[in-house]
């Protein structure tokens, strides 16, 4: 394939649960791609062939695969839908022409539902519903459209009609070509529209011409003067309709069953190619925007949007040609530092397999295995190009653990295992905490981070024990205080010694650390100052309470002494160390905690439930907004309640909750809580002496 125009990028999106890989699996069975259906329950899908996703029975990474079909390449993209896990669907949004929106019928629009929505419209893909599962109790076609009509406006239209209801489904009526479909076993008889439904799908075909009509001004005349309209004028201003995201239509079927499977399949042909849209704009060298072309001829520009991390195989880069043509051994210059990649032999993903290919043109997706510093964001340009991506915005990391390796001298295999699955999940976040020297791995939910031990024991053989990472309280003082500082030691030879007085007094919340000299008269030499501010810096990031960090505070070196012999660097240290514990200690010191911003979306009955637990977590709840079927509630909470957060929403909501949190400031702690946290530490350090 090396024509643009006969490639369909398709990204199967949703929420949990919506039956995407059972749809993927359907697809490639219909186009003949596979021999045998897969099933989830089963473990014998294309896409979920990894161990965790077999056990789980939940995608948690991109699968891809392509399918050759009436002169058309579909390179299919499935999803995950759980949100700990949607790094690779927003990733996947930014390298497709279509969005495939999959719908459980019964529960109709859910919260990934509008999320993966909104990141499509900002995209402007075109979207197309498919309402799955129709065979399932309590599925009602007609209800989940009017719910769809209500979240995403009147531009949603069926393109679909189900023959039959809830376990009674049978077929299909397709509307464009009004022609029915009945299945026996998965494979599909055409023929007349059933007398049953043929009022219902009279009433729906004109809803779905007058839609497309109101699109294209020659149809609409028709459509006014009522004159008949042909099946294959409609169908072309319908694929112009969606490319143009004027109309958003929905198909009807159950996968598992392979009903209206083919005739999905049918419809995403009249999806958008990439040569049908308008091209992505990328950014120049001199900042100014580049608008790509689809175009086989034109220089190489492709962006990565996945990474693998294999022990074995090293990385392997699945990327999106967007401009030109990328040949196997070809060379590319990576724009994020200008370096050279030798690209080795292409390859077209299927699932977990791959088909090896000479070269992909504009507008295709494929991968390439071994390159040495290539990640997920980067672009790969023709040499004397260079050309970047806007940088693809994730959520932020949600539930922190900290991480330490169950064998010792296991540490730097659990670090460089961590770094190499950072670099395939960017939802995931993994650092060193400088104030408390723990090793933090951030995720979406404790499941994600589960996630990431498992792969670590299996993909690079190291285990690791998670523990909640410590809260980075701080400490202040709220008065002034003043006190002495001495250092004196004579053991015979040269002593030390190093006087000094110094005032402690509270800054500004956020303000943070000032050091006044105030001495005079060279009751201390100007070389021994360094040396004071050195010790109260020591001393303050070993603090005075609980030994965390001493923030907003300001000391004032007003008096001291020295000796002509046996002072130095050394003895004003420990004495500026010695001066400012003994005064802080004095000046009414307190602990303060990280409060943080949160906003948690959750359903509307859920509300109570949430503001009821965010008291009780000592939140404060500054109001609810309502965002579509959803209320958002927003809240200042501190930290230390929020670090197991993520499973209490879950069971609130029924997995329905989400939510984000971002830093907001310190605050001081109330003093019961205060004294808990000061003898934890102070419990800590006894056993740690004892250890």
């Amino acid at each position: 394939m090396n024509d643009p125009a006969k490639i369909r990028n398709v990204a199967l999106v949703g929420h949990r649960g919506t039956g995407k890989t059972s749809l993927f699996e359907g697809l490639l069975f219909k186009a003949g791609v596979t021999n045998r259906l897969g099933h989830v329950a089963d473990g014998t899908t294309v896409s979920d062939w990894d161990d965790d996703e077999k056990r789980r029975q939940l995608s948690l990474s991109a699968a891809l695969a392509h399918v050759e079909r009436g002169g058309l390449t579909f390179n299919f993209i499935d999803t995950p839908g759980d949100s700990s896990f949607l790094a690779d669907a927003i990733a996947s949004v930014h390298v497709v022409e279509t969005a495939l929106m999959v719908v459980n019928a019964v529960l109709g629009v859910e919260v990934q539902t509008e999320r993966l929505w909104a990141r499509a419209a900002e995209r402007g893909l075109a979207r197309l519903f498919f309402c799955n599962m129709l065979d399932r109790e309590r599925a009602d076609f007609d209800v989940a459209v009017a719910a769809l009509q209500e979240a995403f406006g009147q531009q949603v239209v069926a393109v679909h009609l189900p023959i039959g209801r809830e376990h009674e489904l049978s077929g299909v009526v397709d509307l464009l070509a009004m022609k029915a479909y009945t299945y026996t076993d998965g494979k599909a008889e055409a023929g007349d529209v059933p007398a049953e439904v043929a009022d219902a799908a009279a009433a729906a075909r004109d809803k779905l011409v007058d839609a497309v009509a109101s699109t294209n001004d020659d149809l609409a005349e028709k459509y006014l003067m009522e004159e008949e309209i042909g099946e294959a004028e409609l169908k072309q201003a319908f694929a112009d309709a969606v490319a143009g995201g004027q109309i958003y239509p929905v198909a009807a079927g159950s996968a598992t069953h392979l009903i209206g499977v083919d005739l999905l399949l049918e419809l995403l042909a009249l999806a958008p190619s990439p040569s049908a849209v308008p091209a992505p704009v990328a950014v120049g060298a001199d900042g100014a925007d580049v608008v790509l072309e689809s175009d086989a001829e034109a220089p190489v520009a492709a962006f990565v949007f996945k990474t693998l991390a294999d022990p074995f195989s090293g990385h392997i880069n699945v990327f999106r040609v967007f401009q030109g043509t990328v040949a196997g051994d070809s060379t590319v210059v990576v724009t994020r530092d200008g370096h050279k990649e030798r690209l080795g032999q292409l390859l077209k993903p299927q699932g977990k397999e791959t088909k090896p290919v000479d070269a992909l043109v504009a507008g295709d997706i494929g991968a390439v295995a071994k390159l040495k510093d290539v990640v997920t964001g980067d672009a790969l340009c023709a040499e004397g190009e260079s050309i970047t991506f806007p940088a693809i915005e994730f959520p932020a990391p949600l539930m922190s653990f900290a991480v330490s390796a169950k064998s010792k001298g296991d540490e730097d295999k659990v670090m460089q295992a961590l770094r190499r699955l950072a670099e395939e999940d960017p939802m995931l976040d993994v650092h060193r905490d400088a104030q408390t020297g723990e090793t933090i791995v951030a995720g979406m939910s404790q499941v994600h981070v589960e996630v990431i031990v498992e792969r670590m024991k299996r993909r690079f053989g190291v285990e690791v024990d998670l523990k909640p990472p410590r809260v980075p309280y701080r400490e202040t003082v709220r008065g002034t205080a003043k006190a002495q500082g001495k250092h004196k030691k004579q053991t015979g030879g040269r002593g030390q010694f190093a006087d000094t007085w110094m005032e402690i007094s509270p800054q500004p919340r956020g303000e943070g650390f000032a050091f006044v000299d105030k001495i005079v008269g060279g009751a201390i030499p100007r070389n021994f100052i360094p040396a004071v501010e050195k010790g109260v810096r020591a001393a303050m990031s070993e603090g005075f309470l609980a030994g965390y960090p001493v923030v907003d505070v300001q000391v004032k070196l007003y008096d001291g002494k020295h000796h002509p012999v046996d002072s130095s660097d050394m003895a004003f240290q420990i004495a500026g160390s010695i001066g400012f514990k003994a005064a802080a200690e004095k000046a009414q010191p307190v602990l303060l905690e990280p409060i943080m911003n949160v906003e948690i979306t959750v359903p509307e009955e859920n509300v109570g439930d949430v503001i009821g637990d965010l008291n009780s977590r000592r939140g404060r709840v500054l109001g609810t907004t309502p965002r579509g079927h959803s209320n958002v509630v927003a809240a200042e909470v501190p930290l230390a309640e929020m670090l197991t957060y993520a499973p209490d929403l879950t069971s609130m909501t029924g997995g329905r909750g989400d939510y984000t949190m971002e830093f907001l400031r310190y605050e001081e702690v109330p003093a019961h809580i205060a004294q808990k946290v000061i003898d934890d530490a102070k419990k800590e350090r006894e056993e740690a002496q004892k250890g």
